[in-house]
């Protein structure tokens, strides 16, 4: 009896590892650290709507998670921001609420709650929200908000809320 149920547990536990990933590799790791070997962790969700009410700042991203080497942050805008470009940093803008223009030098684009624009690494673009809107923002960990500019509103550090 007991050799059945050493067979069947160890054939339930192959099961719940993809085929592909090996053993012995490394665990997948999120931020905050999290073994997603260990059963005994859970993953935690992540209530945007709570960490945009910890600030209130405008132009001041927060670090909300980390996917590989990129981070994944909330900011709150209001008015213009400055005229920039990202040398080697690809940029993704989810609007949560409100309104966002895109200022490019060769026209605008609009984007709405629910929508987002992902501007390439190279091309100048200045963003700008007319009223306060709230964004989630994809890029990599080496993306200095103001780009190729530093002024009072560049952040260095980031805070991870």
């Amino acid at each position: 009896m007991t050799s059945s149920r050493s067979l069947i547990l160890n054939q339930l536990l192959r099961r719940s590892v993809p085929p592909r990933v090996a053993r012995d590799e490394p665990a997948v790791t999120l931020s905050p650290r999290v073994d997603l070997r260990q059963e005994t962790q859970v993953i935690p969700k992540i209530d945007l709507e709570q960490k945009l009410a910890l600030f209130r700042e405008h132009w001041k991203p927060k670090i909300v998670g980390e996917v590989n080497d990129a981070h994944v942050k909330l900011v709150k805008l209001k008015g213009e921001f400055v005229w920039h470009h990202h040398e080697k940093e690809d940029e993704l803008f989810l609007v949560l609420k409100g309104r966002l223009t895109m200022r490019f030098r060769d026209g605008d684009v609009g984007v709405g709650e629910g929508e987002m624009i992902i501007v390439p690494r190279g091309v100048e673009h200045m963003p700008v929200a007319e009223e306060e809107c709230h964004v989630l923002l994809f890029e990599p960990k080496t993306t200095l908000n103001t780009g190729n500019v530093e002024n009072e509103r560049t952040v260095a550090r980031l805070e991870r809320i």
